[in-house]
Parts: structure tokens; C-alpha cells; sequence
């Protein structure tokens, strides 16, 4: 059993063990992912259909989207209710929903039985959750609001308020898998699910978990939520070319397409991995954070708060701009905030001899969408295949690219990681000057 006292000597002492843990931090690894997305129901599926250019965008059936402005979106592939067994399910929102499928896929991408923990072979109490979603079940409560305006009181569900709270995508992976070591949910608008892997990165380095779920989900594609993003002009408004709709770092991009999925990284401390003889992805080597103190919802179109933050998750990682052979960037196809992440990463990058290898960019939000608190984890999970496979998907959508964007841009087909780099950045920015990259080391 790996009950998370090994260090470098399998005779080591529990106390010793745990003194050592808080003594120096600790590398932390990639095991496990998993995904359901628009591309598909699992991780496989997501990274074929990165790589063949599949696009999930479609316009959107049901008599509730006839009169929206925006009828187009980027569903999951899967009825996620028919994935879960029909007592458990109901019980859950659709975001938590997805939430557990992608952790359960993490968890056996790992080399784990889903009873391990509750069977001891896992220690429990060393295995955590942190998850990001920006709305949760809120879907639930407006839901529960029209039946008591149609039908009364009675007719609300009994389980309405706690299916309503954003936190139920991480209670529902401890529940399904228990795991008791904790379970996290950060908000933080778009940048949440990366900003939950970056804390569990943390709490794994410095010895308060062994291993944990991380990553982010959201399924809000519903006529309220469509409705207000589309009344504050961020949505695309191609209805009648779902597949050309969103397109990052295009000439032509005119808003983002909303989109629903999730994302799951397991990630374990080095030593803990090697104990139990695991397969390793890549070292989660880093990440950062800021905030713009600009704008509710616009980008600082300096991109001043974006640089804070890709230089602070290249200190974490203890590199340098010569270390970054890829940047999967948030790019959402909303006009200022293409160009504020283009002009931030043109800056940290100047220290990089951009004439020898200028250093290839691709964002996948034209495969997909923008996912909302599952946009970070899903794209981490693509970034840490990037580095597994050695290829970086393209930019879909990018037919004609803005010439004030200025990077090099990887769009029609797949192009290989350059050789001379061992760093993968991605990137997740928020309404509200939330900003949030990660950096994984080959």
C-alpha cells in the first residue's frame, strides 16, 4: 500500500516522513487526465478531434433558443445523465455531472480503481479535489424559480439548493471516489479551473496532499445565461455558420461561442507516483497569478496584468523565456482580448531569440468554444498531451490572421513542439482581471 509516507527510503518514519514533507517542496507530476468535451466523451476523442480540426460549435434545438439573438453554442457529445447511474445522477447538476465523469477518467487514466480509497489501497485522507466552475447549478435555481412561479411551492425540487452551489462539482468527486482529504472550489471567473490546478499544485508541494483531482467544469447553455452574455455583446453572432463562428486571433472574430465540458488533471507528488510505479505525463512545473484592477468585464488593453502573471509562472517553474516551446493561449475571439494576450506575450517574450524560433501559439476555442470555469482545465489537458505527443494542435477558426496580433500562430494543420524548449504555458484570463497560467515541463 502507498500510504504517502515514502520519501527515498521505504523504512522511513511516519513523523519523519511528515516533518520532511513541509521541510522542502515537492515536484509535482501529471498521472492521470480526463475530459468530456465538445470533441467527444473522453479524452482520446478530445485530442483526435484537436488534431483532425473538428469543430463541436452547432445551433442550438428547442423552441427556448428560437428567439435568442445567439443560437449557436458548443454542447458536450454525451447525455453525461446516461454515463452515471440513475439514483447517483439525479442528484447531481450537469456540471458536477461531467465533473465526475472527467475525474473518474483521470483517476483510471492513472492506473486507479474507482474503490481504491474507500478499499484502503489509496490513502484517502492524502487525496484531494480542487475544482473551478463560475456559475455551477445556477441553472438548477432558475429552473426551481419557474416551477414556483408556475406550479407553487411544492413543486420546487427538494434538492434544488444543494444542486444550486458551485462547490458540488468538487463534493461529488469526494463523494464518488472518497476521497476525504479535502475538496476545493475556486471561482474566479474564466480563470477558475486553471487556478484550481495551480493551488492543488501547491497544496502537493508543500506536503498537505500526495495526490489530486484539479481541474475545472461548467454547463450553463441556457437561454438566461445566453441572453445576458449576448446582451453585453460578447457572443458571436454567426448563427447561420456555427463551425466558422468562433475564431481566435481572426481578422474577422466578432465574440466568443459558449460552450460546456470538463476538464480533469490528476496530479501527485514525484515520489508518491514512482512508489505506486505510475506513468508520468510531464512535471507540473509552475504557475501564476494576477489581477488587472482595471475593468468588471474588459481586458487592460495594455495587457500589463497578463504579463505579471506569465512571468510569475516562469519563477515558479525556475525558467526562463528560453525555455517556452509552446504557449496554448486563452485567445476567446473577443477583439480586445485577443490583442491584450498578444500584446502581453510579445513582451515576455522579447527576452526570446524570436529569429532563431519564434515560439509557436495556438488557442482551441475555435475547435470548441470558450468553456467558461472549464475552459482551464480542459486546456491543460490538452497542453500536457502537446508535450506527451509532441505536437501542437491548430488554431481553428484563424482563416485571415489580425496582423496586430504579431505571433506566430500555428493554424491549418498540426506542427511539432520545438526541440529546444521544455515548457508549455496556458493560459486562462476572467472577467474581472482574473489572470491565471500554468507551465508544464516536458
Amino acid at each position: 500500500m502507498f500510504n504517502g509516507v515514502h520519501l527515498n527510503d521505504g523504512n522511513i518514519r511516519d513523523g519523519d516522513a511528515e516533518e520532511a514533507r513541509f521541510r522542502r517542496p515537492r515536484r509535482v507530476v501529471v498521472t492521470g487526465l480526463g475530459a468530456v468535451t465538445p470533441l467527444g466523451a473522453d479524452v482520446p476523442e478530445l485530442w483526435q478531434g484537436l488534431l483532425d480540426g473538428r469543430c463541436g460549435v452547432r445551433e442550438l434545438a428547442g423552441e427556448e433558443f428560437a428567439d435568442q439573438p445567439v443560437r449557436i453554442a458548443a454542447p458536450v457529445t454525451v447525455d453525461p445523465a446516461t454515463l452515471i447511474p440513475r439514483a447517483q445522477a439525479r442528484r447531481m447538476n450537469r456540471s458536477a455531472l461531467l465533473a465526475v465523469i472527467a475525474a473518474r477518467e483521470a483517476w483510471q487514466d492513472a492506473g486507479l480503481g474507482l474503490a481504491d480509497a474507500q478499499e484502503g489501497r489509496v490513502a484517502a485522507d492524502r487525496a484531494g479535489i480542487s475544482m473551478g466552475t463560475i456559475i455551477g447549478g445556477a441553472p438548477v435555481l432558475v429552473e426551481a424559480d419557474r416551477r414556483l412561479r408556475d406550479k407553487g411551492p411544492r413543486y420546487v425540487p427538494p434538492l434544488a439548493a444543494a444542486m444550486t452551489v458551485p462547490s458540488q462539482a468538487a463534493s461529488q468527486i469526494s463523494i464518488d471516489l472518497h476521497l476525504t482529504g479535502e475538496a476545493r472550489t475556486v471561482t474566479s471567473a474564466c480563470a477558475s479551473g486553471t487556478e484550481a490546478i495551480g493551488n492543488a499544485i501547491d497544496r502537493i508541494r508543500h506536503g498537505h496532499l500526495d495526490m489530486a483531482l484539479a481541474g475545472g467544469s461548467e454547463a450553463v447553455l441556457t437561454p438566461t445565461v445566453m441572453g445576458a452574455f449576448a446582451a453585453m455583446r460578447a457572443l458571436s453572432t454567426r448563427n447561420d455558420e456555427p463551425h466558422g463562428a468562433s475564431r481566435p486571433f481572426d481578422k474577422a472574430r466578432d465574440g466568443f461561442v459558449h460552450g460546456e465540458g470538463a476538464g480533469v488533471l490528476l496530479l501527485e507528488a514525484e515520489e508518491h507516483a514512482l512508489a505506486r510505479g505510475a506513468r508520468i505525463y510531464c512535471e507540473a512545473a509552475g504557475w501564476g497569478l494576477s489581477a488587472d484592477a482595471h475593468h468588471m468585464a474588459a481586458p487592460d488593453p495594455t495587457g500589463a496584468g497578463i504579463v505579471r502573471a506569465l512571468r510569475a509562472a516562469l519563477r515558479d517553474a525556475d525558467a526562463t523565456t528560453r525555455d517556452i516551446a509552446h504557449v496554448n493561449a486563452h485567445a476567446t475571439a473577443t477583439v480586445e482580448g485577443d490583442l491584450a494576450e498578444a500584446r502581453a506575450l510579445r513582451e515576455v517574450l522579447e527576452g526570446h531569440d524570436a529569429a532563431a524560433r519564434p515560439v509557436p501559439v495556438t488557442s482551441l476555442k475555435g475547435h470548441f468554444g470558450h468553456l467558461q470555469g472549464a475552459a482551464g482545465g480542459v486546456e491543460a489537458v490538452a497542453s500536457v498531451l502537446t508535450l506527451h505527443h509532441g505536437l501542437i494542435p491548430p488554431t481553428l477558426g484563424c482563416e485571415n490572421l489580425d496582423d496586430a496580433i504579431g505571433l506566430d500562430v500555428v493554424t491549418i494543420a498540426p506542427r511539432p513542439v520545438p526541440e529546444d524548449g521544455n515548457l508549455v504555458l496556458s493560459n486562462s484570463f476572467g472577467f474581472g482581471g482574473h489572470n491565471a497560467v500554468l507551465a508544464f515541463r516536458r
